[in-house]
């Protein structure tokens, strides 16, 4: 009897849509950067409510003269709009946050742009040379360190990276100026000197205790991070089959190794960078360097709450920036990683 069935056939499933690679990166960068819109606000509202729950700040800037300038007590709660609501205040600022109208100093008079804005670069200029120092050190070290893995230079190099990472940055400055200020040797200026307005960069000179200050506070933690992720990578099948090849060590370090440690050296640097952005007030005010640390001291021993409350928001955009672009630099150096966003 003959089969009088017609074969059937299956149609092929219909294609999944795909992301482009361009859309998927898109797509990450924009929830990314979402995030950060979204901590910065966070900050926003911290910092603002921070500051008005200190107590009344009319009787703070005025002190003993509250009681006996009514005028005085007039025009500053007028200045920092004390007579509406706590939400309107905070509505008003964050507007003018976002407009650039950065509001007025107190004790000053002056807009608080002008009053902070040279003081902001000079902070930038010292993180930036900061970070141009330490970055190579901190790898240098750190390869030279895992090169001497199990010898007697790999020991001391840690002993010494403990000791210095176990300093606070205010304990090294001090030593710092009485070892090469003082009179040990009395190579360096103690303090940051440039007048008649010029940055202070004119003088490099007073600024490399700063910027060795700030190095040693860095740098301990960087090394023995990078450290650990080369020797992870050290003792990885791959690097094992470079050798077996006849590779020369050196060059496995260099090329194999220190390439597939560099992501957590990105994030430790990231996250070190970004403790500078607060970190640097102290030795800012040690030094006598004209930045951030030095405004931020006397407003708050001020009690002008203005600048406060724009150097504060200035040091969290600092921190927010800079941990976006460590995750950007991440993505891209790690194949895995941009394998998982575009897939």
């Amino acid at each position: 009897m003959t089969d009088l069935a017609q074969p059937t056939t299956v149609a092929p499933p219909a294609a999944e849509p795909t992301t482009s690679a361009a859309g998927a990166w898109l797509g990450w960068l924009a929830r990314r950067l979402g995030l950060a819109v979204l901590t910065l606000w966070l900050c926003s509202v911290l910092v603002f409510f921070a500051t008005a729950a200190l107590g009344d700040p009319v009787r703070a800037i005025l002190g003993k003269d509250y009681g006996t300038s009514p005028q005085r007590v007039a025009e500053i709660t007028a200045e920092l709009h004390l007579d509406q609501p706590v939400i309107g205040r905070y509505l008003d600022w964050l507007g003018g946050l976002l407009t650039g109208d950065l509001g007025q100093s107190v004790v000053n008079k002056l807009p608080v742009g002008e009053l902070v804005g040279d003081r902001i670069l000079n902070s930038g200029v010292l993180v930036l040379v900061a970070a141009l120092v330490t970055i190579p050190v901190a790898f240098g070290i750190a390869m030279i360190s895992a090169n001497a893995r199990g010898r007697r230079t790999d020991g001391v190099i840690q002993i010494v990276l403990i000791a210095l990472a176990g300093l606070p940055e205010f304990v090294v400055g001090i030593l710092l100026v009485a070892l090469f200020s003082t009179t040990v040797l009395h190579l360096l200026p103690a303090v940051t000197i440039a007048g008649g307005g010029a940055p202070p960069w004119s003088n490099p000179a007073s600024m490399i205790l700063p910027v060795v200050t700030l190095v040693i506070a860095v740098a301990p933690y960087v090394a023995r991070i990078v450290r650990a992720s080369l020797l992870e990578v050290l003792d990885s099948d791959y690097v094992e089959l470079a050798r077996l090849k006849g590779v020369p060590e050196r060059i496995v370090l260099r090329r194999h190794a220190l390439r597939n440690a560099v992501v957590p050296g990105i994030q430790v640097v990231a996250l070190q960078l970004a403790w500078l952005a607060g970190g640097i007030v102290v030795v800012e005010y040690l030094f006598s360097y004209p930045g951030v640390g030095a405004s931020l001291v006397d407003a708050v021993r001020n009690s002008d709450f203005p600048v406060v409350q724009l150097l504060a928001m200035t040091i969290a955009t600092v921190y927010v920036v800079v941990n976006l672009v460590a995750d950007v630099l991440s993505i891209l150096l790690t194949p895995r990683a941009r394998t998982a966003i575009t897939s």
